[in-house]
């Protein structure tokens, strides 16, 4: 019988967990995972697909809601740390979790999951690691580091993910290379991780078999004797123990194993993981036999990633006959469906964006496939990111005030709830830019630097930003009066942090 939220919320605050009792703060475990994190986002291989990025945090989202409803997200970690999942173009199947609440999920696991439910058993687990203080005990019991060395050997543990020359270069010393292993989670914590990851994506509304299929994959591989495709592996070592814990939560009657196939939109997904994630000539060109192997397969599912992925390489290798011939293909299979025709009509845009035969009134046409002539705010709220992000491009590409200025709203809009995007700040840069807009420019730059915590970046910009006012004199309106007035207090805010930010390192 199913328990009641309230009864799983007063549940779970009465187990026992293994992060009580943790001797590092919520705010020196979160300084440490900013200067983590800080060096994850200048790694060549982070990425900010707005496509993929949307359909993890469709997932994500809810895993969060569900931790708070039990009870495992307190308000303090709630608002203390950043919640903030990276994506990295590595090939290589692995998440991990990271001081202060910051995720790492590479585009090899994106492309091996088979359902949104594995991908959530994943997301669940490392979100418990962190909700249950694990990564804070780990790093307590290693007082004898400094945190500049706890964050230079966890740089270097990732590095070592992708290649251990570079890994063995960032990990500083021999005694933090000692220490490495002592951060490994202890099966302790991987049991209740286990537990509570399973209650958080049951309870946001995941099937319970995609954390028991996510476990098949993996024991698949660790009989194959992992050659570093799963990394995941080594962090998260497979018991025995462990699997049969899980499939013990599985409902009466339910089968331990089940082949799971996925919807059109997953496939789609997927195959725009493995893209991103092998962007060589070589393999792109490969998805063109693929698609036409495939053109008979089983499911409609597997007939459309393959179609997604062959129009999204064509595009790339700037074949635009091909990749649209890909794309009708590939619009005609999703019609019927609502989620998957929306992601087939994103790709389309961004097949059009990058092909060079197009006009200016083709551009302007795209407009109606990204809702650009949606100004209102409560209209504006309800598009979601890759729509917001392709209507930037297609301004741009237009090069008209009338378009430019829709889309500048547009963002506006966008970043009073989501002021970390760093991309829309970028974008909202370019356009103004293009306006000739300079010092409105500047100071979105500067945006786009604070919110990867380049402090450093933000100052440069803002104090150009004032140069220049200084330079031209602020003029009598009182648009330029607010953005004098706007930059004088960011740059004393950001000055503050950054004095912090040193002190720290």
């Amino acid at each position: 019988m199913p328990v009641s939220l309230q009864a799983q919320g007063s549940l779970a605050s009465t187990l026992p967990l293994l992060g009580d009792g943790s001797a590092m703060s919520a705010s020196a475990e979160r300084r440490l995972g900013d200067r983590i994190v800080r060096e994850l986002y200048r790694d060549p291989d982070f990425i900010d697909d707005p496509v993929l990025s949307d359909y993890v945090q469709g997932i994500w989202l809810p895993l969060l809601a569900a931790a708070r409803a039990r009870g495992d997200l307190t308000p303090e970690l709630d608002e203390r740390f950043a919640w903030r999942i990276v994506l990295g173009r590595d090939r290589s199947v692995n998440a991990f979790a990271l001081p202060g609440g910051y995720f790492g999920v590479h585009l090899g696991l994106l492309a091996v999951v088979s359902s949104r439910d594995e991908l959530a058993s994943v997301l669940g687990h490392e979100l418990s690691h962190v909700t249950q203080r694990h990564i804070s005990r780990l790093i307590a019991k290693n007082e004898q580091q400094t945190p500049w060395m706890i964050g230079a050997m966890i740089l270097g543990a990732l590095a070592a993910s992708k290649s251990p020359e570079a890994g063995n270069a960032l990990i500083v010393g021999g005694q933090a290379l000692s220490a490495q292993s002592q951060l490994n989670f202890s099966r302790d914590m991987e049991r209740e991780a286990d537990r509570v990851g399973f209650g958080v994506m049951t309870q946001a509304g995941f099937e319970a078999q995609g954390f028991v299929g996510m476990f098949d994959k993996l024991q698949q591989a660790a009989r194959l004797n992992d050659t570093g495709a799963y990394p995941y592996l080594r962090s998260h070592p497979l018991t025995t123990e462990r699997i049969a814990d899980m499939q013990s939560r599985l409902p009466l009657g339910a089968p331990h194993s089940v082949e799971v196939a996925p919807t059109m939109t997953h496939a789609m997904l997927t195959a725009r993981a493995r893209v991103l994630a092998n962007p060589g000539a070589d393999a792109l060109r490969g998805w063109q036999a693929q698609a036409d192997a495939l053109a008979s397969a089983p499911t409609a599912a597997q007939q459309a990633g393959a179609l997604y992925g062959a129009a999204m390489a064509a595009s790339r290798l700037r074949d635009a006959a091909q990749a649209r011939k890909q794309f009708v293909r590939l619009q005609k299979m999703v019609a019927d469906d609502a989620e998957a025709a929306r992601q087939a009509r994103w790709l389309g845009v961004e097949i059009e964006l990058a092909a060079r035969d197009r006009s200016r009134p083709q551009v302007l046409a795209l407009a109606s496939n990204v809702g650009l002539d949606l100004v209102r705010p409560e209209a504006v709220t309800a598009l979601r990111r890759p729509d917001l992000l392709l209507q930037a491009q297609i301004a741009m590409q237009a090069g008209q005030d009338g378009v430019m200025d829709s889309a500048a709203q547009n963002l506006q809009v966008w970043l009073v709830k989501q002021p970390q995007d760093t991309l829309a700040w970028q974008w909202l840069a370019s356009i103004y830019a293009a306006q000739n807009h300079r010092l409105r420019a500047l100071r979105a730059e500067a945006e786009a630097r604070i919110a990867q915590l380049d402090y450093a970046g933000a100052l440069d910009r803002l104090k150009s930003a004032q140069d220049r006012l200084r330079a031209t004199g602020v003029a009598n309106s009182s648009a330029d009066h607010i953005d004098a007035s706007i930059i004088d207090t960011r740059r004393r805010q950001i000055e503050a942090l950054f004095k912090e930010q040193a002190l720290d390192n």
